[in-house]
């Protein structure tokens, strides 16, 4: 078996992914700084570091110096919205941390280093549907910095870091954090129908995007490990297709046993107005294929989100 270092490994996508790792029987080494996920989503059996990515002392002092199979790079500011209030924090935790951490891998002699990239890249795109080769022409401070990651991954392939950015389309499903109203669309309507009786939704219903359920997202990191193949590419991961935002909407109210308001105004700062994954290349690469329709996504996640509410308990984030 191996052992894996899986920063954000406290948070929605990054203790789903540990959790599957240490399933399989692996070691999981995890780095999180708490800003955002919560200490009890750390996954049972991991050995769990709380620090910044972007800090250099955690690598000197913090994290253990062993033989890692791969570095699973998840953390980082996740809101292209929250990323115009404070551009330099977005900058230091999404790019600076990702070099640090490839910095970190290359002097610990890992060659594996696999990385939670964005649909954010593209900005609008020319087409409605992006291939990996499409131009990338962000429009948040978020999407830059995760460009720049990008560019930091294929600079150190020249060292002999086999990396792979996955494009992760809009991810949602149980564990999501449901108190960010600045980050996930699913969860943010979700948590407003639940809450309120109400959706605000900041934009036209018109707008569209792809959306991708926590376990295929967990599969297509899994799958990376096992296909040597992705090394040295931008992977798109997507789920739905091409969804429009008022169907997302409709389909969410349709859940709920009580009338729900539904507002349509406004917008917010660097929001794409639709794309949707090509996913020729992931299935091409990895064999992945969603195994979750955004029927049965949705289905599950008000679900696992009334549940809590029922039991009083506040939805946390990481995995249920």
């Amino acid at each position: 078996m191996g052992c894996y270092l899986v920063t954000g490994i406290a948070g929605f996508i990054g203790s789903a992914v540990a959790g599957a790792l240490l399933e399989q029987g692996h070691e999981v080494v995890g780095l999180d700084n708490l800003t955002t996920g919560r200490l009890e989503k750390v996954p049972a059996g991991a050995l769990f570091v709380r620090g910044d990515c972007q800090d250099g002392g955690v690598y000197e002092s913090a994290l253990p110096r062993r033989a890692y199979d791969a570095v699973l790079h998840i953390a980082g500011q996740s809101s292209g919205e929250i990323s115009f209030d404070d551009p330099v924090y977005d900058l230091r935790t999404n790019a600076e941390s990702t070099l640090r951490l490839l910095r970190f891998s290359l002097s610990v002699g890992c060659g594996r280093f696999l990385y939670a990239s964005s649909m954010s890249v593209y900005g609008n795109p020319e087409t409605p549907v992006v291939s990996e080769d499409a131009p990338a022409r962000p429009l948040s401070f978020y999407g830059v910095g995760k460009l720049a990651s990008e560019h930091y991954l294929r600079l150190y392939g020249q060292y002999g870091i086999r990396s792979t950015a996955l494009r992760l389309f809009n991810v949602y499903g149980e564990g999501q954090n449901m108190e960010n109203m600045r980050q996930g669309m699913v969860s943010i309507y979700l948590a407003m129908m639940v809450g309120e009786g109400r959706i605000l939704v900041k934009g036209s219903p018109e707008r569209f995007r792809d959306f991708v359920h926590i376990a295929d997202v967990v599969d297509a990191f899994l799958r990376c490990l096992d296909h040597p193949e992705s090394e040295g590419r931008e992977i798109n991961i997507g789920g739905s297709g091409r969804v429009r935002v008022g169907d997302l909407v409709d389909r969410l109210c349709a859940l709920s046993s009580l009338p729900v308001e539904v507002e349509y105004r406004g917008g917010t700062p660097g929001d794409i107005f639709g794309i949707a994954a090509d996913r020729s290349l992931a299935s091409a690469c990895l064999g992945y294929a969603p195994s979750v329709s955004l029927e049965q996504g949705l289905a599950r996640m008000y679900a696992w989100h009334t549940s809590c509410q029922d039991a009083g308990t506040a939805p946390p984030a990481g995995t249920p």
